[in-house]
Protein backbone atom coordinates (compact mmCIF):
# COMPACT_ATOMS: atom_id res chain seq x y z
CA UNK A 1 0.00 0.00 0.00
CA UNK A 2 1.32 3.72 -0.67
CA UNK A 3 -0.05 7.26 -0.09
CA UNK A 4 -2.03 9.30 -2.68
CA UNK A 5 1.31 11.50 -2.96
CA UNK A 6 3.35 8.55 -3.75
CA UNK A 7 0.67 7.34 -6.35
CA UNK A 8 0.41 11.43 -8.26
CA UNK A 9 4.07 11.12 -8.11
CA UNK A 10 4.53 7.53 -10.26
CA UNK A 11 1.62 8.16 -12.28
CA UNK A 12 3.67 11.87 -13.62
CA UNK A 13 6.48 10.23 -14.08
CA UNK A 14 5.05 6.80 -16.39
CA UNK A 15 3.04 9.58 -18.10
CA UNK A 16 5.98 11.76 -19.13
CA UNK A 17 8.39 9.22 -19.49
CA UNK A 18 5.87 7.18 -22.33
CA UNK A 19 5.85 10.74 -24.04
CA UNK A 20 9.53 11.52 -23.84
CA UNK A 21 10.06 7.74 -25.42
CA UNK A 22 8.10 7.98 -28.37
CA UNK A 23 9.60 10.82 -30.55
CA UNK A 24 5.92 11.04 -32.63
CA UNK A 25 4.28 11.77 -29.61
CA UNK A 26 3.74 15.46 -29.37
CA UNK A 27 1.24 16.04 -26.73
CA UNK A 28 -0.43 14.34 -23.84
CA UNK A 29 -2.92 14.64 -21.74
CA UNK A 30 -4.28 12.75 -18.51
CA UNK A 31 -6.66 13.56 -16.39
CA UNK A 32 -8.05 11.62 -12.82
CA UNK A 33 -10.79 12.37 -11.15
CA UNK A 34 -12.28 10.52 -8.34
CA UNK A 35 -14.60 11.34 -5.59
CA UNK A 36 -13.97 8.37 -3.72
CA UNK A 37 -10.34 9.06 -3.57
CA UNK A 38 -10.63 12.91 -3.44
CA UNK A 39 -8.25 13.20 -6.28
CA UNK A 40 -8.39 15.54 -9.13
CA UNK A 41 -5.06 15.22 -11.27
CA UNK A 42 -5.15 17.25 -14.33
CA UNK A 43 -1.79 17.05 -16.33
CA UNK A 44 -0.21 17.57 -19.81
CA UNK A 45 3.01 17.17 -21.72
CA UNK A 46 4.84 18.26 -24.73
CA UNK A 47 4.47 20.93 -26.96
CA UNK A 48 1.98 22.14 -29.96
CA UNK A 49 4.26 24.05 -32.43
CA UNK A 50 6.05 26.48 -30.08
CA UNK A 51 3.48 26.15 -26.92
CA UNK A 52 4.15 24.41 -23.81
CA UNK A 53 0.90 21.97 -23.52
CA UNK A 54 -1.39 23.02 -21.30
CA UNK A 55 -4.16 20.53 -18.82
CA UNK A 56 -6.88 22.95 -20.64
CA UNK A 57 -5.84 22.30 -23.89
CA UNK A 58 -7.86 21.34 -26.61
CA UNK A 59 -7.62 18.44 -28.37
CA UNK A 60 -9.32 15.76 -31.26
CA UNK A 61 -11.47 13.36 -29.38
CA UNK A 62 -11.62 10.85 -32.34
CA UNK A 63 -14.11 7.89 -31.74
CA UNK A 64 -15.01 9.54 -27.77
CA UNK A 65 -17.81 11.03 -30.28
CA UNK A 66 -19.73 8.23 -30.84
CA UNK A 67 -20.62 7.95 -26.87
CA UNK A 68 -21.92 11.60 -28.11
CA UNK A 69 -24.22 10.38 -30.19
CA UNK A 70 -25.32 7.43 -28.94
CA UNK A 71 -26.02 9.56 -25.54
CA UNK A 72 -28.73 11.98 -27.90
CA UNK A 73 -30.11 8.53 -29.63
CA UNK A 74 -31.22 7.50 -26.04
CA UNK A 75 -32.50 11.18 -25.44
CA UNK A 76 -34.37 10.63 -28.28
CA UNK A 77 -35.92 6.94 -27.24
CA UNK A 78 -36.63 8.57 -23.82
CA UNK A 79 -38.56 11.38 -25.38
CA UNK A 80 -40.77 9.33 -27.31
CA UNK A 81 -38.70 10.79 -30.81
CA UNK A 82 -37.84 6.95 -31.89
CA UNK A 83 -37.27 3.84 -30.51
CA UNK A 84 -34.13 0.85 -30.47
CA UNK A 85 -36.39 -1.20 -32.39
CA UNK A 86 -37.32 1.51 -35.48
CA UNK A 87 -36.08 0.00 -38.76
CA UNK A 88 -33.64 2.94 -40.21
CA UNK A 89 -35.86 2.99 -43.36
CA UNK A 90 -38.21 4.52 -41.32
CA UNK A 91 -36.27 8.02 -40.90
CA UNK A 92 -34.08 7.62 -43.77
CA UNK A 93 -34.47 8.88 -47.44
CA UNK A 94 -34.26 6.00 -50.42
CA UNK A 95 -31.19 7.55 -51.44
CA UNK A 96 -29.12 6.61 -48.45
CA UNK A 97 -30.74 2.90 -48.15
CA UNK A 98 -30.50 1.98 -51.85
CA UNK A 99 -27.88 -0.88 -51.83
CA UNK A 100 -26.98 0.06 -48.50
CA UNK A 101 -26.40 -3.16 -47.42
CA UNK A 102 -25.54 -6.41 -49.87
CA UNK A 103 -24.70 -9.55 -48.53
CA UNK A 104 -24.44 -13.19 -50.71
CA UNK A 105 -26.79 -11.76 -53.41
CA UNK A 106 -29.48 -10.89 -50.84
CA UNK A 107 -30.12 -6.88 -50.25
CA UNK A 108 -30.55 -6.21 -46.34
CA UNK A 109 -31.11 -2.46 -46.62
CA UNK A 110 -34.58 -2.59 -45.55
CA UNK A 111 -33.22 -4.76 -42.31
CA UNK A 112 -31.22 -2.80 -40.50
CA UNK A 113 -32.50 -1.13 -37.29
CA UNK A 114 -31.62 1.75 -35.10
CA UNK A 115 -30.52 -1.12 -32.10
CA UNK A 116 -27.90 -2.67 -35.09
CA UNK A 117 -26.32 0.99 -35.72
CA UNK A 118 -25.32 1.98 -32.15
CA UNK A 119 -24.59 -1.74 -30.97
CA UNK A 120 -22.18 -2.21 -34.52
CA UNK A 121 -24.54 -5.09 -35.09
CA UNK A 122 -25.19 -3.93 -38.49
CA UNK A 123 -22.71 -5.89 -40.83
CA UNK A 124 -22.01 -2.25 -42.42
CA UNK A 125 -18.54 -1.89 -43.86
CA UNK A 126 -16.39 0.70 -41.81
CA UNK A 127 -15.26 3.43 -44.40
CA UNK A 128 -12.36 4.57 -42.02
CA UNK A 129 -10.93 1.23 -40.93
CA UNK A 130 -11.62 -0.79 -44.06
CA UNK A 131 -9.05 -1.12 -46.61
CA UNK A 132 -9.70 -1.08 -50.54
CA UNK A 133 -7.69 -1.59 -53.42
CA UNK A 134 -7.46 2.72 -53.35
CA UNK A 135 -5.97 2.36 -49.91
CA UNK A 136 -6.92 3.60 -46.60
CA UNK A 137 -9.60 6.18 -46.03
CA UNK A 138 -7.41 8.31 -43.97
CA UNK A 139 -5.00 7.95 -46.45
CA UNK A 140 -7.32 9.69 -49.19
CA UNK A 141 -7.99 12.81 -46.02
CA UNK A 142 -4.38 13.55 -45.93
CA UNK A 143 -4.57 13.26 -49.68
CA UNK A 144 -7.35 15.56 -50.44
CA UNK A 145 -7.27 18.05 -47.27
CA UNK A 146 -9.32 20.37 -48.64
CA UNK A 147 -12.37 18.08 -49.51
CA UNK A 148 -15.27 18.62 -47.48
CA UNK A 149 -17.15 15.61 -47.05
CA UNK A 150 -20.75 14.70 -45.79
CA UNK A 151 -21.42 11.87 -44.03
CA UNK A 152 -23.82 11.09 -46.93
CA UNK A 153 -20.44 11.18 -48.58
CA UNK A 154 -19.02 8.30 -46.49
CA UNK A 155 -22.11 6.11 -47.09
CA UNK A 156 -21.92 6.51 -51.19
CA UNK A 157 -17.53 5.53 -50.07
CA UNK A 158 -18.62 2.68 -48.08
CA UNK A 159 -21.22 1.72 -51.36
CA UNK A 160 -18.97 1.90 -53.82
CA UNK A 161 -15.42 0.65 -52.73
CA UNK A 162 -16.42 -1.97 -49.44
CA UNK A 163 -18.43 -4.93 -48.88
CA UNK A 164 -20.67 -5.69 -45.64
CA UNK A 165 -19.72 -8.47 -43.56
CA UNK A 166 -23.20 -10.20 -42.51
CA UNK A 167 -26.67 -9.89 -42.40
CA UNK A 168 -27.84 -7.44 -39.61
CA UNK A 169 -27.76 -8.55 -36.44
CA UNK A 170 -25.74 -11.47 -37.00
CA UNK A 171 -22.26 -10.40 -35.69
CA UNK A 172 -20.83 -7.80 -34.26
CA UNK A 173 -17.68 -5.62 -36.15
CA UNK A 174 -17.12 -1.91 -35.29
CA UNK A 175 -18.22 0.79 -37.73
CA UNK A 176 -18.03 4.11 -38.38
CA UNK A 177 -20.43 4.09 -41.01
CA UNK A 178 -23.28 2.91 -39.10
CA UNK A 179 -22.56 6.00 -36.50
CA UNK A 180 -22.70 8.69 -39.29
CA UNK A 181 -26.20 6.91 -40.33
CA UNK A 182 -27.02 7.62 -36.31
CA UNK A 183 -26.15 11.07 -37.29
CA UNK A 184 -28.25 11.79 -40.53
CA UNK A 185 -31.21 9.86 -38.28
CA UNK A 186 -30.46 12.64 -35.54
CA UNK A 187 -30.49 15.20 -37.74
CA UNK A 188 -33.74 13.67 -39.61
CA UNK A 189 -35.92 13.81 -36.93
CA UNK A 190 -34.82 16.98 -34.70
CA UNK A 191 -35.11 18.88 -38.34
CA UNK A 192 -31.55 20.40 -37.74
CA UNK A 193 -27.93 19.81 -38.40
CA UNK A 194 -26.28 17.22 -35.97
CA UNK A 195 -23.81 19.81 -34.69
CA UNK A 196 -26.62 21.55 -33.66
CA UNK A 197 -28.12 18.90 -31.76
CA UNK A 198 -24.65 18.39 -30.21
CA UNK A 199 -24.62 21.70 -28.38
CA UNK A 200 -27.92 21.92 -27.51
CA UNK A 201 -28.68 18.37 -25.85
CA UNK A 202 -25.31 18.15 -24.34
CA UNK A 203 -22.53 20.90 -24.32
CA UNK A 204 -25.36 23.19 -23.82
CA UNK A 205 -26.28 21.51 -20.88
CA UNK A 206 -23.38 20.72 -19.15
CA UNK A 207 -21.31 23.66 -19.60
CA UNK A 208 -18.71 22.20 -21.84
CA UNK A 209 -18.26 25.51 -23.16
CA UNK A 210 -14.53 24.41 -25.22
CA UNK A 211 -16.49 21.62 -26.88
CA UNK A 212 -17.28 21.48 -30.28
CA UNK A 213 -17.89 19.41 -33.65
CA UNK A 214 -14.72 20.59 -35.66
CA UNK A 215 -15.43 21.72 -39.25
CA UNK A 216 -18.92 22.23 -38.22
CA UNK A 217 -19.10 24.24 -35.23
CA UNK A 218 -17.36 26.80 -32.49
CA UNK A 219 -16.76 26.60 -28.91
CA UNK A 220 -18.76 28.66 -26.64
CA UNK A 221 -15.21 30.03 -25.08
CA UNK A 222 -11.95 30.03 -27.24
CA UNK A 223 -9.24 28.78 -25.34
CA UNK A 224 -5.75 30.44 -25.17
CA UNK A 225 -4.22 27.24 -26.34
CA UNK A 226 -3.65 25.83 -29.88
CA UNK A 227 -5.88 22.77 -30.76
CA UNK A 228 -3.30 19.55 -30.15
CA UNK A 229 -1.53 18.85 -33.01
CA UNK A 230 -1.99 14.94 -34.12
CA UNK A 231 0.53 12.68 -35.49
CA UNK A 232 -1.30 10.74 -38.63
CA UNK A 233 0.76 8.22 -40.20
CA UNK A 234 3.78 9.61 -39.39
CA UNK A 235 3.19 12.86 -39.96
CA UNK A 236 2.14 16.01 -37.49
CA UNK A 237 -1.21 17.91 -38.49
CA UNK A 238 -3.35 20.03 -37.02
CA UNK A 239 -6.72 18.79 -37.70
CA UNK A 240 -8.64 22.13 -37.80
CA UNK A 241 -6.38 22.49 -41.51
CA UNK A 242 -7.96 19.16 -42.81
CA UNK A 243 -11.69 20.17 -43.89
CA UNK A 244 -11.09 16.34 -44.94
CA UNK A 245 -11.68 15.22 -41.02
CA UNK A 246 -15.39 16.34 -41.89
CA UNK A 247 -16.31 12.64 -42.59
CA UNK A 248 -15.70 11.95 -39.14
CA UNK A 249 -18.92 13.62 -37.88
CA UNK A 250 -21.12 11.74 -35.77
CA UNK A 251 -18.70 8.93 -35.62
CA UNK A 252 -16.11 11.18 -34.06
CA UNK A 253 -15.44 14.63 -35.22
CA UNK A 254 -15.53 16.36 -31.95
CA UNK A 255 -12.73 18.47 -30.44
CA UNK A 256 -12.77 19.15 -26.48
CA UNK A 257 -10.95 19.29 -23.20
CA UNK A 258 -10.52 16.90 -20.49
CA UNK A 259 -12.41 18.89 -17.72
CA UNK A 260 -15.17 18.92 -20.79
CA UNK A 261 -15.14 15.56 -20.98
CA UNK A 262 -15.18 15.05 -17.37
CA UNK A 263 -18.52 17.14 -17.11
CA UNK A 264 -20.08 14.72 -19.48
CA UNK A 265 -19.10 11.53 -17.95
CA UNK A 266 -19.72 12.88 -14.53
CA UNK A 267 -23.74 13.50 -16.17
CA UNK A 268 -23.60 10.66 -17.35
CA UNK A 269 -23.09 8.35 -14.74
CA UNK A 270 -24.89 10.21 -12.24
CA UNK A 271 -28.27 9.75 -14.60
CA UNK A 272 -28.59 13.58 -15.18
CA UNK A 273 -28.35 13.00 -19.20
CA UNK A 274 -30.24 9.76 -19.26
CA UNK A 275 -32.35 7.48 -16.81
CA UNK A 276 -30.45 4.39 -14.94
CA UNK A 277 -32.58 2.34 -17.07
CA UNK A 278 -31.33 4.41 -20.26
CA UNK A 279 -27.85 3.73 -19.16
CA UNK A 280 -27.89 -0.26 -18.06
CA UNK A 281 -29.05 -0.44 -21.87
CA UNK A 282 -26.26 1.05 -22.67
CA UNK A 283 -23.97 -1.16 -20.69
CA UNK A 284 -25.31 -4.35 -21.91
CA UNK A 285 -22.10 -5.78 -22.82
CA UNK A 286 -21.50 -8.16 -26.06
CA UNK A 287 -17.52 -9.19 -26.80
CA UNK A 288 -16.27 -7.28 -29.94
CA UNK A 289 -12.45 -9.24 -28.82
CA UNK A 290 -10.03 -10.56 -26.47
CA UNK A 291 -10.59 -8.09 -23.55
CA UNK A 292 -13.67 -5.62 -25.04
CA UNK A 293 -17.12 -5.88 -25.07
CA UNK A 294 -19.13 -3.31 -26.97
CA UNK A 295 -22.47 -1.81 -26.16
CA UNK A 296 -24.73 0.96 -26.93
CA UNK A 297 -22.04 3.41 -28.05
CA UNK A 298 -20.19 2.45 -25.25
CA UNK A 299 -17.31 0.24 -24.81
CA UNK A 300 -16.23 -2.02 -21.90
CA UNK A 301 -12.26 -2.96 -21.68
CA UNK A 302 -11.07 -5.79 -18.96
CA UNK A 303 -7.93 -5.35 -18.60
CA UNK A 304 -7.37 -8.68 -16.71
CA UNK A 305 -9.18 -11.61 -16.87
CA UNK A 306 -11.38 -12.59 -14.03
CA UNK A 307 -10.61 -9.33 -11.74
CA UNK A 308 -13.17 -7.00 -12.34
CA UNK A 309 -11.78 -4.38 -9.83
CA UNK A 310 -9.50 -3.38 -13.38
CA UNK A 311 -12.79 -3.12 -15.68
CA UNK A 312 -13.22 0.36 -17.28
CA UNK A 313 -16.16 1.76 -19.57
CA UNK A 314 -16.60 4.74 -21.45
CA UNK A 315 -14.91 4.72 -24.94
CA UNK A 316 -11.08 5.25 -26.86
CA UNK A 317 -10.40 6.59 -30.26
CA UNK A 318 -7.88 5.76 -32.79
CA UNK A 319 -5.41 8.81 -31.54
CA UNK A 320 -5.10 7.49 -28.33
CA UNK A 321 -8.09 9.50 -26.79
CA UNK A 322 -9.33 7.87 -24.03
CA UNK A 323 -12.93 9.10 -21.92
CA UNK A 324 -13.14 6.01 -19.28
CA UNK A 325 -15.03 5.16 -15.98
CA UNK A 326 -13.52 2.54 -13.36
CA UNK A 327 -16.80 1.26 -10.79
CA UNK A 328 -14.22 -0.10 -8.31
CA UNK A 329 -12.67 3.39 -7.74
CA UNK A 330 -15.04 5.73 -8.90
CA UNK A 331 -12.29 6.89 -10.90
CA UNK A 332 -12.47 8.65 -14.13
CA UNK A 333 -9.53 8.10 -16.60
CA UNK A 334 -9.85 10.85 -19.27
CA UNK A 335 -6.92 12.03 -21.88
CA UNK A 336 -5.25 11.39 -24.90
CA UNK A 337 -1.78 10.81 -26.97
CA UNK A 338 -2.57 12.31 -30.29
CA UNK A 339 -1.06 9.70 -32.13
CA UNK A 340 -3.31 7.92 -34.33
CA UNK A 341 -3.25 3.58 -33.87
CA UNK A 342 -1.95 4.51 -30.27
CA UNK A 343 -5.17 2.75 -28.97
CA UNK A 344 -2.95 -0.48 -27.35
CA UNK A 345 -0.64 1.60 -25.91
CA UNK A 346 -2.83 3.64 -24.18
CA UNK A 347 -5.18 0.62 -22.80
CA UNK A 348 -1.90 -0.76 -21.17
CA UNK A 349 -0.95 2.92 -19.76
CA UNK A 350 -4.04 3.03 -17.94
CA UNK A 351 -3.84 -0.38 -16.41
CA UNK A 352 -0.50 1.04 -14.92
CA UNK A 353 -2.45 3.81 -13.74
CA UNK A 354 -5.41 1.53 -12.18
CA UNK A 355 -2.88 -0.65 -10.55
CA UNK A 356 -0.98 2.18 -8.48
CA UNK A 357 -4.41 3.95 -7.58
CA UNK A 358 -5.74 0.73 -6.58
CA UNK A 359 -2.87 0.50 -4.20
CA UNK A 360 -3.37 3.55 -2.14
CA UNK A 361 -3.95 2.78 1.67
CA UNK A 362 -7.75 2.73 2.94
CA UNK A 363 -6.71 5.26 5.24
CA UNK A 364 -5.36 7.56 2.51
CA UNK A 365 -8.35 7.60 0.18
CA UNK A 366 -10.26 10.34 2.31
CA UNK A 367 -7.68 12.54 3.17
Amino acid sequence: MGTKERAQKRIDSTFREMMNSDSNLHNGYLLLHSDKLNIHWNMACGQTGERSAGPEQPYHAASIGKTFTAVIIAMFVEEGKLSYADLISKHLPESVLTNLHLYKGRNYSGEIRIEHLISNTSGLPDYYEDKTKHGRFIEVLLHDPNRMWTPSDTIEWSKQYLKSRFAPGKGLRYTNTGFNLLGLIIEKIASKPYHEVLHEYIFDRLSMKNSYLSQFSQPAEKCDLPIAHVNCLGKEINIEDYRSFSSNYAAGQMVSTSEDLLRFMMALTANRLISEQSLQQMIKWRKIRVGMDYGYGLMRVRMVAFMPKYNVWGHLGSTGSFMLYNPALDLHVIGSFNKVGYSGPSIRFIYKVLKELSGIEPAQRDE
